[in-house]
């Protein structure tokens, strides 16, 4: 595959290494680097690549020339991987997508920036994907469907059509969602949750059918180390 365009990666844990895999050997972009904030800057290289502080970023890898991919996951509900969204965007980059040569996305789905879809996602007619949203493997987007900004839909999640899923919302493994159901911002669905109402903001929905069950401050939400 021919690489056309340059690609600087954000972040230094899990994530952005399989993002690594996923851009260098199944896009058309060439990874030339991987950014962080400063003081995760303990070495200069990274897999392989010059790592810089974001910082330094434009005046390295400048906006003109280059896309970024910010690659942090559900930390702190969403939060870290927003921050460096915007931080990123306040600098001019455009933010690269990552989409699955192995994913069925139909022709007419709008998404944003930042976008990344793993493999066997199935997303329909007319779904709407919002900035920063990652879905990971084996997912189906409903028809019409809307995930707004900042959404983490993990694995085999089933979402039907005409839902809407709110801004920094978590979708546990499994989980599924009747037609018509909207999903409040800051939402934390439970693994193997069947959704059949709609969510007020900040709840942990879990159990089947779904119930609200007290939820931590998302801050607490930090499952997954990763240097950001």
């Amino acid at each position: 595959m021919t690489k056309e365009r340059k690609l600087v990666i954000v972040g230094l844990g899990e994530t952005s290494d399989i993002a690594f895999e996923y851009f260098t050997h199944d896009s058309d972009y060439e990874v030339v680097a991987f950014a962080a904030s400063a003081e995760f800057v303990k070495q200069p290289v990274h897999n392989g690549l010059p790592l810089v502080a974001i910082e330094d970023l434009a005046s390295t890898y400048p906006p003109a020339t280059h896309s970024v991919y910010v690659a942090v996951s559900y930390v702190k509900l969403n939060r870290i991987r927003t921050m460096l969204f915007n931080k990123v965007k306040s600098l001019g980059y455009t933010c690269a997508n990552y989409v699955s040569s192995r994913a069925f996305v139909w022709h007419n789905v709008v998404m944003g920036e930042n976008v990344f879809i793993f493999e066997n996602n199935v997303i329909q007619h007319k779904a709407v994907l919002g900035d920063n949203v990652i879905l990971w493997s084996g997912n189906h987007i409903g028809h019409q469907t809307v995930i707004e900004d900042n959404v983490y839909i993990s694995s085999h999640c089933v979402i039907s059509g005409f839902c809407r899923i709110g801004e920094s919302s978590f979708l546990g493994v499994n989980s599924t969602f009747n037609d018509n159901i909207v999903v409040a911002k800051d939402t934390i669905v439970g693994s193997g949750t069947l959704v059949v109402r709609n969510t007020e903001p900040g709840q942990l929905v879990i159990g089947s059918p779904g119930k609200a069950a007290t939820k931590t401050s998302y801050d607490a939400f930090n499952v997954e180390e990763e240097l950001r």
